[in-house]
């Protein structure tokens, strides 16, 4: 991206990085500039992609979705089209949180939620393991989360 930002849209960023609901008034006291020209940046900052969108922070514990795993995905093929195959298969499995491409001993890392431990065996085993030139998994258990954001 050529795009250059500076101080304000970073003061910009950082300040909808904590609060997104912040209103325009009250996003240009935190910077420091008037509405207009703060919302001028924030639509800037949005069409040149440093804002994609906005999100609510979700309880998942509330909803049941408490039981975090990470899951070490080693594959038997990474060249581009295996790579390409597991990469679109993962956005089809809604328990998966994240998935990274690693440079490591293994693949990829997963980060899966679900309601429990039952829960998480059954989608590893029917449909992590079932993803396109998945041959080997190591599961990592959260046992507390201490930071998420």
């Amino acid at each position: 991206m050529t795009d250059q930002i500076d101080r304000i849209d970073k003061g910009i960023i950082a300040a909808l990085a904590a609060n997104a609901r912040l209103s325009m008034a009250e996003l240009a006291v935190q910077v420091g500039l008037s509405k207009t020209p703060v919302a001028a940046r924030l639509k800037r900052l949005e069409a040149s992609g440093y804002i994609r969108g906005y999100s609510a922070i979700i309880d998942r514990e509330r909803l049941g979705e408490g039981h975090i795993a990470f899951v070490q995905v080693k594959l038997s093929d990474t060249r581009s089209a295996a790579l390409d195959a597991f990469n679109h298969a993962v956005l089809t499995i809604r328990e998966i949180e994240q998935c990274h491409m690693i440079a490591s001993s293994f693949d990829y890392l997963l980060k899966v939620r679900t309601r429990d431990i039952a829960s998480y065996r059954r989608v590893l085993g029917e449909r992590i393991s079932a993803l396109p030139h998945v041959a080997q998994t190591s599961t990592f258990v959260a046992m507390e989360t201490v930071k998420d954001r």
